[in-house]
């Protein structure tokens, strides 16, 4: 399993209009690009697929640097760019990682909890731009 690389600054929808964006609150610090969850009390915090910590399941990512106490917008549904997933084939599905706040290509190994979170994808443009496509939270 290898976690996906980020570029936190280049971290954007693709299709603002057609993406499944909602404000919340961050419970900690967070970083543009990171995975998070859904907390009991409706904040978001960072996610990881460890059992031990039951910082899951899957909600979605943040879109900008949040300090804990603070709004920020955390994209549910759509597809995002500032993931380096240039080398990884279309298709492959993208799992939380094991690591906080991070995005995998293959499920946990040991004791992770599986939560499948979306797929790499390609524009149209010349380059074909691979791109994450983040298909919602996991139930």
């Amino acid at each position: 399993m290898s976690d996906i690389a980020l570029v936190a600054a280049k971290i954007a929808p693709v299709f603002p209009d057609a993406a499944e964006i909602y404000p919340k609150i961050a419970a900690e610090a967070l970083t543009a690009g990171q995975a998070v969850y859904q907390t009991a009390t409706g904040t978001v915090g960072v996610a990881d697929a460890t059992t031990s910590g039951a910082l899951f399941p899957f909600y979605g990512i943040a879109m900008q640097a949040a300090a804990a106490g603070q709004a920020v917008d955390v994209l549910v549904k759509g597809i995002v760019a500032g993931f380096t997933v240039a080398s990884v084939a279309c298709g492959t599905v993208l799992h939380l990682s094991e690591t906080a706040g991070a995005l995998a290509d293959a499920a946990p190994a040991g004791t992770g909890t599986d939560n499948e979170v979306g797929l790499v994808t390609a524009l149209t443009d010349a380059a074909k731009t691979r791109v994450v496509h983040i298909l919602g939270p996991v139930i």
